[in-house]
C-alpha cells in the first residue's frame, strides 16, 4: 500500500511539473514560429534579410536576460524554495507573453513598437531563466535512485510538448485564416492564449509539494546563504563543466526548433504550412526519444550514453546537411527527423546530469547560472548565427560547422565527468 501510495505521489509530481513547465514553454516558443511575421509587423518595409536578422536578434535577446533571470530565481530557489521560485516564475511569463499579442504594430507607432517588444522579451527571459532549471531540480529531487535520468526526462518531455503545442497552434491559423488575415490579426492570438494557459500552470504549480531533497537540507542546516556567492566560488569548476555538456543542448535544439522553421521556408523555398508540419514531426521525434535516453542513463550511465551521441552529432552533421540541401520534400523531411534522433537521444538524460552535478546548498543557482549563460550565449543565439553564418559566407553547410564544433566542446566536458556524481544528491 505505502509503495502504491509513493507511486501515486511520485505521478502527481510528473504530471503537475510537465504541465505547468510545458505551459510556460508554449508561451516562449512562439515568438520563433511566428518570426517572419513579426519581422514584416514590426520593422519597416524593405530588406527582408536584415529585417528577419533583427527579429532573431530580439529572439536573442530573451536569452541574454536569462542569466540574470537565473540568479534572481536560483537565490529564491535555494534560500525561499524550489516551488516558490517556479510559482513567481510563471507568472512572469504569461502577462508578457499576452502583452505580445496586443503590441501595436511599426505601421501604428513606428521605432516604439520594437522597442516594446524587445522589453516584453526581456520580462519573458527574466521569467525562463529561472523556470526550467527550477523544474529540472524539482522533478529530479523528487526521483528515486536509478529513475532520475527518467523522471527528469519530464522536464525535456514537457519542454517539447511546449514547443510541440505552440507549433500545432500557429500552424492551425495558418489554415483557418487567409495568408492576409493571418498577418494582418491572426498571428495574435496564440499570445493572447497564453494569458489563460499561464494561469492555470501557476494554480498547479501553487498546490505542488516542496521537493524533499531540499525540505532534509533545510532541516539540517546545510543550505547556503550566499548561493551565487558560494556558486561562483567553490562549483565554478562544475559550472564550467555544465555549460560545456549543454551547449550540444540548446544550439542543436534551437537549430532544430526554431530556425529550421525559418530556414525551411526561407532558404529552402518550402511553404509555411510544410515549414510548421516538419516542425510538429521533429517535436513528436524529441517527445518519444528523449525518455528512451534517459531511460537509458538509468541504465548504463550518463557520460556513455550522451558521449555515444554527441560523437554521432560530430560524424554525422555533415551528411545530413547535405540530405537537408536537396530540392525535395522527402529528403528535407528525413534530414530533419535524423537530426531531430540525434537532438532527443542527446537531450534526455541532461536533467539527470545537470542536477547530480551540483550539491543540493546550491543546486538551483549552480544549474541556473551554467543553464542560462550557455542558452544566452549558443542557444537563443543560434538562429541569429545561423542566419549570419548563411547570408557572410554564402555556404549553408557553415551552420553544419558550427553544430560539429558544439559537439567537440561536449565531448571534451563529458570526457572530464565523473560518474560518482549519479551515486547520490549530496
Amino acid at each position: 500500500m505505502l509503495m502504491k501510495q509513493q507511486r501515486g505521489h511520485m505521478r502527481k509530481i510528473i504530471i503537475s511539473g510537465m504541465i505547468s513547465n510545458g505551459l510556460e514553454w508554449y508561451d516562449f516558443a512562439l515568438y520563433a514560429f511566428t518570426a517572419l511575421t513579426i519581422s514584416k509587423q514590426f520593422f519597416p518595409a524593405g530588406n527582408e534579410a536584415a529585417h528577419l536578422l533583427a527579429t532573431f536578434a530580439i529572439f536573442a535577446v530573451g536569452f541574454v536576460a536569462r542569466p540574470v533571470g537565473g540568479i534572481f530565481f536560483g537565490v529564491i530557489g535555494d534560500r525561499v524554495g524550489r516551488r516558490a521560485a517556479l510559482v513567481i516564475s510563471i507568472f512572469m511569463m504569461a502577462i508578457p507573453t499576452g502583452c505580445i499579442g496586443l503590441l501595436p504594430t511599426y505601421a501604428q507607432i513606428g521605432m516604439l513598437a520594437p522597442f516594446l517588444l524587445i522589453a516584453l522579451r526581456v520580462l519573458q527571459g527574466l521569467s525562463l531563466g529561472g523556470a526550467f532549471s527550477g523544474s529540472m531540480t524539482f522533478l529530479v529531487e523528487h526521483a528515486p535512485h536509478g529513475k532520475r535520468g527518467l523522471v527528469g526526462s519530464a522536464s525535456i518531455a514537457s519542454l517539447v510538448i511546449g514547443f510541440l503545442l505552440g507549433s500545432i497552434v500557429a500552424w492551425v491559423f495558418t489554415l483557418m485564416l487567409s495568408p492576409e488575415h493571418y498577418e494582418s490579426w491572426g498571428w495574435r492570438i496564440p499570445f493572447l492564449l497564453g494569458l489563460p494557459i499561464g494561469f492555470i500552470g501557476l494554480y498547479i504549480r501553487k498546490h505542488c509539494e516542496e521537493s524533499p531533497t531540499y525540505e532534509a537540507a533545510k532541516r539540517e542546516g546545510t543550505l547556503s546563504k550566499t548561493p551565487v556567492k558560494d556558486a561562483l566560488s567553490h562549483e565554478w569548476v562544475r559550472i564550467f563543466q555544465a555549460v560545456g555538456i549543454y551547449i550540444t543542448v540548446t544550439m542543436p535544439f534551437y537549430l532544430l526548433s526554431a530556425y529550421f522553421i525559418t530556414f525551411t521556408e526561407h532558404s529552402l523555398g518550402r511553404s509555411k504550412e510544410e515549414a510548421l508540419l516538419l516542425n510538429t514531426i521533429n517535436m513528436v521525434i524529441l517527445l518519444v526519444l528523449a525518455p528512451l535516453s534517459a531511460w537509458l542513463s538509468d541504465r548504463v550511465g550518463r557520460k556513455k550514453v550522451m558521449m555515444f551521441v554527441a560523437a554521432g552529432f560530430l560524424f554525422f552533421t555533415y551528411p545530413i546537411f547535405g540530405l537537408l540541401m536537396q530540392p525535395v520534400f522527402s529528403s528535407i523531411l528525413i534530414a530533419q527527423a535524423l537530426f531531430a534522433v540525434l537532438v532527443a537521444l542527446y537531450i534526455g538524460p541532461i536533467a539527470a546530469l545537470l542536477v547530480e552535478i551540483f550539491p543540493t546548498r546550491v543546486r538551483y543557482t549552480g544549474m541556473s547560472l551554467s543553464y542560462n549563460i550557455c542558452a544566452a550565449l549558443f542557444g537563443g543565439t543560434a538562429p541569429m548565427v545561423c542566419e549570419w553564418l548563411v547570408n557572410t559566407t554564402g555556404d549553408r553547410f557553415s551552420i553544419a560547422y558550427y553544430v560539429m564544433s558544439c559537439a567537440v566542446v561536449s565531448l571534451v566536458s563529458l570526457w572530464f565527468y565523473k560518474d560518482r556524481y549519479e551515486n547520490a544528491l549530496a
